[in-house]
This record gives structure tokens, sequence and C-alpha cells, in this order.
């Protein structure tokens, strides 16, 4: 197992690098750059005033074009510069992922190269100053992942066991009422987006005076700005943390119901038509015996194993119009606005980190294969 986890880390760096590569190149051709986003912003008009992908936005080059948008080719000059657009086109793709560039010149170069100052890029989780927000990426991240930790924490907490428990229950129970009610309910949770579902839960639950039941805050994940709320003890902090949580983790579990539970169900009486289950109640086992002593054991390996890519994946997907709607600054909305506005730094440091803990949450999937399930080996003789 040693060698085979040697070899998919090693695997994991022509993978990061290509799926870098490509948004690389994608964002040097795509229209609409921050020059042109300056440029909006300069006219009024805002950053990000352009969709992604259109071609309607302003070009940077000319300097007739520049001079009648209101911005000089002096100043057009300096903007390239900090951007480093002025550099070649070699030297940027480099600077994506590791670049050393001397600060000071009169210090040797011996002395030079062991100076973390002088190294850049994302290999080095150096990502760079985010173009509008005058802050850091990384620190920028950081401030997000919270939310969309809690997000996903949460969701996963309350989705995983009841999907596990239902889908045993179901499974055991197959065909009768229980069964076909407990289908419509998750059929019908499954069948609304979670946007919907927001939507309603804000109409009826506030925020606002105009909401049938004023609960949900207005927004964020604490009320942190509030008043007085350095003054409030910890059990009344706790609570406002999970009244802020309850809409959107509710929106976001609802739909992720139906598939888990299903999967269970199917792999619950997968094991109770096999062979090995009939001869354990002909030995004179009870069912329940049967179930939690052979039936569970092998049912869950399907579960199991993808535990750790269903625990990571909800982090980050399914959450940006949650994010929106409830006025959650999480890593979803964080990347959108990024994505709008050609604010490339954090789109870049965004997908090297999601990227990462995809590759890697992939092999620990594969691990626990061998993990759960001692039939399987990663040996090539087996």
């Amino acid at each position: 197992m040693l060698s085979y986890i040697l070899r998919r880390l090693l695997l994991m760096i022509p993978t990061l690098f290509g799926i870098l590569t490509i948004t690389f190149m994608i964002i040097q051709f795509v229209p609409g750059g921050p020059l042109d986003q300056i440029r909006q912003t300069l006219e009024g008009g805002g950053p990000g005033g352009a969709e992604v992908g259109g071609g309607a936005a302003p070009q940077a080059g000319g300097s007739d074009g520049v001079r009648r948008r209101g911005i000089s080719q002096e100043d057009l000059d300096r903007l390239k510069a900090i951007y480093h657009l002025d550099r070649p086109l070699l030297e940027r793709y480099l600077r994506t992922f590791i670049w050393f560039s001397r600060s000071d010149k009169s210090v040797p170069l011996r002395k030079a190269l062991l100076d973390g100052d002088n190294w850049d890029g994302m290999l080095l989780f150096k990502f760079g100053d985010s173009f509008y927000r005058n802050r850091n990426v990384l620190g920028l991240i950081g401030d997000a992942l919270p939310v969309s930790i809690s997000l996903g924490f949460w969701s996963f907490l309350l989705t995983y066991p009841t999907c596990i428990l239902l889908g045993i229950a179901k499974g055991v129970r197959e065909g009768t009422k229980f069964d076909a009610v407990s289908s419509v309910i998750i059929l019908a949770g499954n069948s609304i987006p979670g946007f919907v579902m927001a939507i309603l839960l804000i109409v009826f639950f506030g925020p606002g005076e105009k909401a049938f039941i004023p609960f949900i805050p207005l927004d964020g994940l604490t009320s942190s700005g509030s008043f007085g709320y350095e003054d409030w003890s910890f059990f009344k902090k706790t609570l406002d943390y999970f009244q802020h949580l309850a809409a959107p983790v509710f929106c976001l579990s609802i739909g992720s119901l139906a598939v888990l539970t299903i999967l269970t169900k199917n792999s619950i009486l997968e094991e109770i038509r096999k062979q090995y289950t009939i001869t354990a109640k002909a030995k004179g086992l009870s069912n329940t015996q049967v179930l939690f002593r052979h039936i569970l054991r092998n049912a869950m390996l399907p579960l199991v194993t993808s535990f750790p890519s269903r625990f990571v994946a909800i982090f980050f997907t399914g959450s940006l119009l949650i994010e929106r709607i409830f006025k959650l600054d999480g890593l979803g909305r964080l990347s959108y606005d990024a994505l709008i506005t050609r604010d490339y730094p954090i789109v870049m440091g965004s997908l090297f980190i999601m990227t990462l803990i995809a590759l890697l949450t992939q092999l620990i999937t594969d691990i626990c294969y061998v993990v759960v399930d001692p039939r399987i080996s990663f040996s090539g003789s087996q």
C-alpha cells in the first residue's frame, strides 16, 4: 500500500499542473480582463459589468481607445506592471507555480535563494494579492473557509446518519406503508431545488418585519457586528450561531436525502437476497442478529468508502446560491465574485485549494476500500 500511496502522490503533481495550466490559458484569452474592469469602474459602471465570456467588453489595445475611456497610456502601463501583464506569457505562467525574483540586487544570490520573500508561486502557498480587495488571497480564502466548513459539516452531519438509518429501515421494511410514505417524502424533498426552498423560508421566516415568523437573521454566520455581542454568554452565542445556520443547512440537506437513502436501501436489499443471509437464518439466528452481524457489514461498504469524498464535496458544491440568498461570505461566493470581476489571483488560488483537497480526498477514498474490505489489495499479484 505504501508504494501505491507514493505513486498516487506523484500522479497528483501532473494532474494539478494540468488543471491549473488549462485554467491559466483560458484566463489569458477570455475578454473583459482586469484592465477592462478597472476602466469600467472609472467610467462609473463598476467592475463586473460584463458577464463571463462576453464579447462586449472593451479591449485594452490602442492608445486612442484608452484615452477615450478616460485613462492615460501611462496609467495603463503602470497597471500592467502591477498585475504582471507586461511580462512575457511564459514568465506569467511560471509565476503561477513557483518563481524566484531577487528584490534587492545587492544581496548575494546564495543568500537571496534562502530568503522566502524572494519566492512566489502557488506551490509555496503564495497566491499574491487580490486585484480589487487589496488583501492577500490566502487571507481571503481563510476568512471564507469557516462559512463553507460550517455549512458543509452540519449539512453532512444532518444528512449522512439520517440517510443511513432511513435506508436501513426502508430496506428491512420493503413494500410496507412506511416504505411508500417515506419514499414520497424524500422524493418530494429531492424535487425542490435548494434555492427555491431558501426563498420560501425567507418569505415565511424572515428576515424582515413582513415575515410570518421572523426567525432567520439578516446575514452573516453570527451576529458579531451587533451591539453588545461581546457581552453575550457562550450559550447565547452558540444559539445565535445555530440560528444563522439553521435555514441554509436545511436547504443544503433536503436535496441530498434521496440519493444516499435509496443507495443504502438497495445495498441492504442486495445483501438480504444473498446466500449467506439465508444460511445464517437457517442456523437459527434472528433477523436482528443477521442484520447487524452480517448484512450491515457488507451493505455499508459502498457508503463507508465514499465517506471522505462526500464529506469534502459538500463543502464546495451546491452552496453558491445558498450563500448569496442568505448573504454568507463563503468560498463559493468568493470564487463566483472573483470570476465575475476577473480577480484572477482569487480564481487561481481557490481552484488550487479545491483541486488539492479533491485529489487528496480521492486517495483517502481508495485507501478506505482496503481498510473496510480486506479482499481488496493494491498489489499487482492480486
